[in-house]
């Protein structure tokens, strides 16, 4: 069972990473915002072009956290490398 206890922890690590993603995506987020805001005190009349490209640029972005927090929901809740040692373990009469 300690083969399983490794993998549960395998799962919360690659978690962890995947929510750190979202972070990251956050960080991102503030710098496009921020220099499209720049980018339109500088140049007003291009306002509309930016703040287009800035909504498209954000959505983009916020999938990446999206996606991160999906997949650490998945290996926290749902991981079908739990189920599937536990089958090996039991042919393997591991526990």
């Amino acid at each position: 069972m300690e083969f399983l206890a490794n993998v549960i922890v395998a799962g919360q690590y690659a978690a962890a990473m995947a929510v750190f993603a979202g972070i990251l995506t956050t960080i991102g987020q503030g710098n496009i915002a921020g220099k499209a805001i720049e980018s339109m005190a500088r140049q007003p009349e291009a306002r509309g072009s930016i703040n287009t490209a800035m909504i498209i640029s954000l959505a983009m972005a916020e999938t990446n956290g999206i996606y991160g927090l999906v997949i650490a929901l998945l290996l926290l809740f749902a991981n079908p490398l739990v189920t599937r040692f536990v089958e090996i373990a039991q042919q393997l009469n591991l526990g």
